[in-house]
């Protein structure tokens, strides 16, 4: 990551070289400005003219106003009158379009630079996307990224500090300070200002604040395209999957905490893969909710893109957005859908593939990915190898005794009553082989009864037994399809619950979990 000081350092090398063309990838221009400003300082001999859309070309120093036409064919007529001049001029462009390819804003431009070359001179542009190869070859290119968590520990410090002693009262010390830009890493410098100068225009900022700032984050990142935010309820109980949950509470600190000056990476995330219906989904809505952090749902099969290129470039914004969301959870459900053989053009997959692992292993923000299948064996096997996901974690059926806690979660869930002692004795064998989402769905159908009839009594035994009866649960009606997940799960995968046999006539297995709320 390019911090500002590297990147301030960079662009003056590259003015002292007198590169012709010099690009500053970022989503900040206005600190890119900064630079540009600081330099024009320090380098008076060297003049600097800067254009944008909305100012038209100006002196950098003096900010006075080269021509009243704002057209950007003016401004390139400018520079070149200039450049064919005097030696040692800058120009500096920003809110430009149509750089991405070899169209006429790019020729205009790569004729400007080699005159620029010729006489000594330098242009620099700004940009947030990629430039065309005919113009990036002609130079060279920097990038600045957003505000490291010490930078925005910095800028949260300074929009601050002038309002302590006066009638603003603020709790906040060092320490709520560098948690503050923890929680806002990944955005800008001006959005995190705002931020800020929001919560001191309360009249007060106290510690239970920083809660808030994780609200502020997503409101600046809900509706960036490529992912989507997913709203949590209010509770998400999953019971079981105790050895998943002990292994999550060992990386919920590497994810929420400081790990400045540790020398120890976030966790890249975990796989869990099992029986449709077991909750798997609704494990990653629970991890959110758990560590309380944001959570952005990737879509693989939206991804997918008609042009060419178009799907590389749609999974590569996704990837980058949620880098700035972060720290946040990253859900990939049914991650098959977009990764497995078969699902479209196999050149576009393994470009997709590759993007996609190398955004696993390089990239350092706190993105916990949670990807869940229904049918890993169909993912490639390069996504699997040690050193991808930190666990992969094999979901299965509820035992007899989870599926006893997962009718009584249900029945207070939707029909706000407990279940005899009777009812819930003989429902037990009834829903072997359901899963969770069976059972959730079957209650949820008793619920719709009683509000039919405007009653909060259950319905009799006979009423409930049969809305059961009549359920065909994924687990008899494709046997074959579990089998065959549970082989692949019991031997390449850790058990998410603890290790206790199914009930027969399902086959033999690990434990898995309880789950309700909505079970998926």
């Amino acid at each position: 990551m390019m911090d500002y000081r590297r990147t301030s350092n960079e662009i003056r090398r590259f003015l002292k070289a007198r590169v012709p063309v010099i690009i500053i990838r970022t989503v900040e221009p206005m600190r890119v400005s900064e630079i540009i400003s600081q330099l024009a300082t320090e380098f008076r001999q060297m003049p600097f003219f800067s254009y944008t859309r909305t100012e038209g070309l100006r002196e950098v120093l003096t900010g006075s106003s080269v021509s009243d036409d704002y057209s950007l064919v003016a401004a390139l007529d400018q520079a070149r009158q200039t450049f064919r001049a005097r030696a040692n001029v800058n120009f500096v462009f920003s809110e430009l379009d149509d750089l991405e390819g070899d169209t006429a804003t790019s020729r205009h431009f790569s004729q400007l630079i080699r005159l620029a070359e010729r006489n000594n001179g330098a242009v620099i542009l700004i940009e947030d996307r990629p430039v065309w190869s005919g113009l990036s070859r002609l130079g060279m290119t920097t990038t600045l990224d957003v505000p490291t968590v010490d930078e925005l520990h910095e800028t949260i410090a300074s929009t601050m500090n002038p309002y302590r002693g006066s009638n603003t009262f603020i709790e906040w010390q060092d320490a709520e300070i560098r948690r503050a830009a923890e929680i806002l890493s990944g955005v800008t410098e001006g959005e995190a200002i705002n931020v800020i100068a929001t919560l001191i225009a309360k009249e007060e900022v106290r510690n239970e604040d920083l809660a808030e700032l994780s609200q502020f984050k997503d409101r600046i990142f809900g509706d960036l395209a490529g992912l989507e935010r997913v709203r949590l309820q209010d509770d998400y109980q999953v019971g079981g999957l105790e050895n998943l949950k002990e292994w999550l509470s060992g990386k919920q600190n590497l994810m929420t905490g400081d790990l400045t000056g540790w020398g120890v990476r976030p966790p890249k995330g975990v796989l869990l893969c099992g029986v449709p219906g077991c909750g798997k989904s609704l494990s990653a809505k629970a991890i959110a909710q758990q560590w309380e952090l944001p959570l952005y749902r990737l879509d693989m099969a939206a991804v997918m893109g008609m042009y060419v290129g178009e799907s590389e470039s749609r999974l590569r914004d996704a990837l980058a957005t949620a880098d700035r969301a972060a720290p946040c959870i990253l859900w990939i459900d049914e991650i098959e859908k977009g990764l497995a053989s078969g699902t479209g053009d196999n050149s576009v997959i393994r470009r997709l593939i590759g993007q996609f692992l190398f955004w696993m292993q390089e990239s350092t923000s706190k993105v916990f990915l949670v990807a869940t299948s229904n049918d890993v064996a169909t993912l490639p096997p390069e996504l699997l190898r040690k050193g991808r996901f930190d666990a992969v974690f094999f979901v299965d059926l509820p035992t007899a005794d989870e599926r006893e806690d997962i009718i009584r979660l249900c029945f207070r869930k939707y029909t706000r009553s407990e279940p005899s002692l009777d009812l819930l004795r003989d429902l037990v064998p009834l829903t072997e082989g359901f899963a969770g989402s069976d059972i959730d769905a079957v209650v949820n159908e008793i619920a719709e009864i009683m509000y039919n009839h405007q009653t909060h009594d259950l319905p009799d035994d006979t009423t409930i037994y049969d809305r059961f009866r009549a359920v065909v649960p994924f687990s008899r009606s494709n046997p074959d399809d579990v089998a065959d997940i549970r082989a692949w799960g019991n031997s390449r995968a850790i058990p998410a619950g603890r290790t206790d046999a199914v009930a027969s006539g399902i086959g033999g297995t690990q434990s898995r979990r309880i789950v309700v709320q909505g079970s998926e």
